[in-house]
């Protein structure tokens, strides 16, 4: 499956059961799934239904979904009642010329109660069933479309994920790599320690610094943090290709991927590895907020 964003936007209309009916439906970033309604009066007991279906289709984000219903679409249009227009016309010209009233106008008679039909608008028990049956087929395909579209942007956000990734696992590899880890650079850094302390205090007994001073290099050592980042890399790559759902797996791998960070920057006993931590930091921090816009 692929990745989803939780940000999108779907609208659909159409005309079915004797009305134009059309859902908009916004999505936005959400630790859980919450779906606002805003629907016509009449059609609350939609709601339900509805919001199963959002259930469906969706495990997060914040959605506002708005219906409109326009009964009037499929009405039948109102009529003019011709003879009876046409008997009240003439008793109106009748009377202008025996009482010399003043000329009748078009609009006093289609005012005039009969002339104009209009059907009365009454939602049978029957239709309302169909016409609740045509609202939530009608929200499903713009659920389908909303998926669609953050499916879209899910894309070109792995893209993006990806590129983070490969950037910590470069810097994954200058650590690995910098001259402060090598053998020869550890026992030149040890001998200048001991050299220190034996300048200091001549005293000191010189075997038991040389195994103070392996012991705090055995410590300052941060393969153990470079071998967790490296598994953590493998982890993130795995759920991107797993794709849809694993916004909060990846969320919790961010905060796995900041504290092997913040223990490399603690260890470091290098300013070069110090500055591949902060940098680390850095990417972590982006990668992170990317994240957050995932399903």
């Amino acid at each position: 499956m692929s990745l989803q964003s939780m940000t999108g936007f779907a609208r659909h209309l159409r005309n079915s059961a004797g009305a134009q009916i059309s859902w908009e439906i916004k999505s936005v970033n959400g630790k859980g799934l919450d779906v606002r309604f805003r629907l016509p009066a009449g059609f609350e007991a939609v709601e339900p239904k509805a919001r199963a279906l959002f259930n469906e289709h969706f495990k997060r984000g914040n959605f506002q979904a708005a219906l409109s219903v326009d009964l009037s679409a499929g009405a039948a249009k109102a009529t003019i009642n011709q003879p009876l227009l046409k008997e009240l016309a003439a008793i109106a010209a009748h009377l202008r010329e025996e009482y010399g009233l003043a000329a009748s106008t078009p609009e006093g008679l289609m005012a005039l109660r009969g002339v104009m039909e209009t059907p009365q608008e009454v939602t049978a028990p029957e239709h309302q069933v169909e016409l609740e049956r045509a609202i939530l087929g009608i929200l499903d395909e713009t659920l389908i479309q909303l998926a669609h579209n953050r499916q879209a942007e899910g894309r070109a956000l792995g893209e993006i994920l990806t590129v983070q990734i490969a950037a910590i696992e470069m810097l994954v590899e200058q650590a690995k790599l910098d001259p402060s880890r090598s053998i020869e650079a550890i026992r030149a850094r040890l001998a200048a320690q001991v050299a220190l302390l034996l300048d200091a205090a001549p005293a000191l007994d010189e075997a038991r610094l040389h195994m103070e001073a392996a012991f705090l290099a055995t410590k300052a050592d941060i393969q153990e943090e470079l071998d967790r980042l490296e598994m953590h890399i493998a982890a993130a790559r795995t759920l991107l290709r797993e794709g849809n759902g694993v916004g909060r797996k990846l969320d919790f791998l961010t905060q796995e991927f900041n504290r092997e960070a913040n223990t490399l920057c603690s260890k470091a006993n290098a300013a070069s590895i110090t500055s591949i931590g902060l940098d680390l930091k850095a990417v972590v921090d982006q990668l992170r907020e990317q994240i957050q816009n995932l399903e």
